[in-house]
């Protein structure tokens, strides 16, 4: 295993990166003196590969839909998708079509301008439908005389979506003309072909199977998925009408999608969000909705919202593309709401809504919120967040001068929010108040010689606390740890076998219950993650039989009492050297016996004597050399503690077996695995 090697690296190649999940990283070849041979000699010219055309999509897909998983494979319908709704955003189009069918196509159709089918002047060998189908970073979107707002930026989109699909077919009718042409795998199968004159009828109509090459040979559109996204473009904007068809085999038994539907809302988000909190009771009987300026025009913006005794969202768009990440736009609305709530109480004498923060206010808040910007700025290909600066002013001075009249307009539904935000601002404060005072008691309490030393950082996710066994390991591992971020906690001897003892004597064990409150967090159904006061809980013992044996017990009292604590990936085991090997200015560590038997042959040569020397304990361990193998976080190994979930059954029999109070279960355990035993074991 590469993980054999760690504690050879560690004076002769200087601090390295702490491995995730206990993986050792591998070490980097040398190069070979003298040049011309070795790694230099294999790396050439020919070795440099230039991609062209869509052949970097098929490729590296992730770069451009963020995965080939299911989001992945419906972000490619939200690229066709898209490019539809900004014909009908800005005024070209008032009806999109989209169609799933049975063989695994699904089509989306508008009535807009249809993509251009004359030679474009770069290529004039082409359409300028080919060149957007098979052109990256090829589209009328850049500038702003097509499209004042589009959810489209960098021509990529449509491009990508040819790219991924086993065949794409496009059908485009312009000036009473029908051109349709086909794709694979985003290469043509044909010129663009004049089908014939139609009549009453215009637009683009793409359809396309995605490709199992690249997305397994199980892929398949989920309709409720799609269902939801084509609904929502309704809601988003009200100047369309979205027709949606599916072929009846593919409808789920169970849910609310229909074969056929049409949707046309010109409430837009204040209807969607209506329909979210169905049957919920509000905070105030009305929802909190506007428009500032021209629906698709640069800088409009809608938003509605409700206040409800369940747990909030925020559901984000820009140029009707969705944001779950949030963004500037986001940001926007929190400033207008937060300062619109402290001018309101200050104006009505209500001192307590200083304490406000805008998470307070969102935090049982229902937001729908849509902004049309021209040109926006997206972080990555898949547009999860709104980048662009001006979005949070727009957001801002739009909403809060609405928000103000709202609240004055209606001074007793205003009153009774305000009351509602600033009860969840003060049980916020009531549990931050609970937790600083759980970990000062914790730290008076266990402020003792050998007992718990506390860190000094307040940042939850950056601290650690090492559980040692015996004030001896504490007392080096104080010195060697990192005062800022790292607290120390020793136990005395073994702890209690919490599989075998009554619900009584681990209520009695002091040891166990000086953990239970320096970590903070409660243990069964009272556990609560949030108030976990350490990012990183490290079981530190000795790397012998007895070491094991505690961190055996220690293991299994947080598997019983606090399983969400390893779910939440927060347990780990530090893995301490056991023998020191010497010999010269050379020196390595070993972990156990066959490390040490490896680095002998391997590293020492046989001018002078080796030195072995054992480790009684962590305790006999200098305070540099502890912290150079076991604590430092640029050199140390850490070996994360996991519940597989697959054989959680098969887990919970186990630790019953080996960790119960039925010796006979053990010893038939050993019976069972005697022959696969490669060392002489102390029964």
């Amino acid at each position: 295993m590469e993980r054999d090697d760690l504690f050879s690296r560690l004076h002769d190649s200087g601090p390295a990166a702490e491995p995730a999940g206990g993986r050792a990283r591998r070490p980097r070849p040398a190069l070979k003196a003298g040049g011309g041979q070795g790694l230099a000699g294999d790396y050439s010219a020919a070795d440099i590969e230039v991609l062209e055309g869509l052949e970097p999509v098929r490729r590296r897909p992730g770069m451009y839909i963020g995965g080939t998983d299911e989001k992945g494979l419906h972000h490619l319908f939200a690229e066709v998708i898209d490019n539809a709704m900004d014909e009908a955003i800005g005024g070209h189009a008032s009806w999109i079509e989209v169609e799933l069918e049975d063989g695994g196509f699904v089509s989306v159709n508008d009535n807009g301008r249809g993509i251009p089918v004359d030679a474009h002047p770069k290529f004039p060998k082409k359409s300028a439908l080919e060149v957007i189908m098979t052109t990256l970073h090829a589209g009328g979107k850049f500038a702003s005389r097509v499209y004042e707002t589009s959810g489209g930026l960098h021509g990529v989109g449509v491009s990508v979506v040819n790219a991924l699909s086993e065949k794409l077919e496009v059908e485009v009718a312009r000036e009473r003309m029908l051109w349709r042409q086909d794709f694979s795998r985003g290469e043509p199968l044909g010129p663009l072909k004049k089908v014939g004159e139609v009549h009453n009828r215009r637009g683009t109509r793409v359809r396309f199977r995605p490709d199992p090459q690249i997305f397994g040979e199980a892929v398949r559109f989920d309709p409720e998925r799609l269902f939801r996204m084509t609904r929502s473009k309704a809601y988003l904007f009200g100047g369309v009408e979205m027709r949606w068809s599916c072929a009846p085999a593919l409808l789920p038994a169970k849910g609310d999608v229909p074969a056929k539907a049409e949707f046309h809302f010109p409430g837009g988000l204040q209807d969607h969000l209506g329909d979210l909190l169905k049957g919920e009771r509000l905070v105030g009987p009305e929802i909190f909705a506007g428009r500032a300026g021209r629906q698709g025009a640069h800088g409009s913006v809608d938003w509605a919202l409700a206040w409800f005794p369940g747990e909030g969202f925020v559901r984000s768009y820009c140029n009707t593309v969705p944001t779950p990440e949030g963004g500037t736009h986001e940001a926007g609305l929190r400033a207008a709401l937060l300062r619109g709530f402290k001018t309101y109480g200050e104006l009505v004498g209500n001192r307590r809504a200083a304490i406000v923060t805008s998470d307070d206010i969102l935090t049982s808040c229902g937001a729908m919120l849509s902004v049309f910007m021209r040109e926006p700025e997206f972080v990555g290909q898949t547009k999860d967040r709104l980048a662009t600066a001006e979005a949070a002013r727009v957001v801002e001075n739009a909403v809060r001068d609405a928000f103000d009249h709202w609240l004055a307009a209606a001074p007793a539904q205003a009153a009774e929010l305000l009351d509602w935000v600033v009860e969840r601002a003060e049980e916020r404060l009531r549990r931050r108040r609970e937790r600083d005072v759980a970990r000062k008691a914790a730290t008076r309490k266990l402020r003792l010689p050998g007992k718990l030393a506390d860190c000094t950082s307040t940042s939850r996710e950056d601290t650690e606390l090492f559980i040692v066994e015996g004030d001896s390991a504490g007392g080096s591992a104080k010195q060697a740890r990192a005062r800022a971020i790292q607290a120390v906690l020793p136990l005395r001897g073994k702890i209690l076998n919490v599989a075998s003892a009554g619900r009584d004597k681990l209520a009695q064990n002091q040891q166990l219950a000086d953990l239970v409150q320096a970590l903070g967090c409660g243990t069964g159904a009272r556990y609560r993650e949030a108030d976990l006061r350490y990012g990183k809980i490290i079981i530190m013992t000795d790397a012998d039989v007895d070491g094991a044996h505690i961190a055996s017990l220690l293991i299994t009292f947080f598997y019983r009492e606090m399983p969400e604590l390893i779910r939440g990936g927060h347990l780990y085991l530090a893995v301490p050297p056991l023998f020191r090997l010497a010999q010269g200015p050379k020196v390595l560590y070993a972990r156990n016996e066959a490390h040490r038997a490896e680095l002998m042959a391997r590293e020492f040569n046989g001018r002078g004597k080796v030195e072995v020397s054992r480790f009684k304990g962590l305790g006999e361990m200098p305070m540099q050399q502890l912290k150079d193998t076991t604590m430092d976080p640029a050199k140390r190994v850490l070996l994360r503690v996991e519940i597989i979930e697959d054989d959680a059954a098969e887990t919970k029999l186990m630790v019953t077996r080996l960790m119960g109070n039925k010796p006979e279960e053990r010893f038939a355990f050993i019976q069972e695995r005697a022959a696969f035993a490669e060392v002489e074991l102390d029964v």
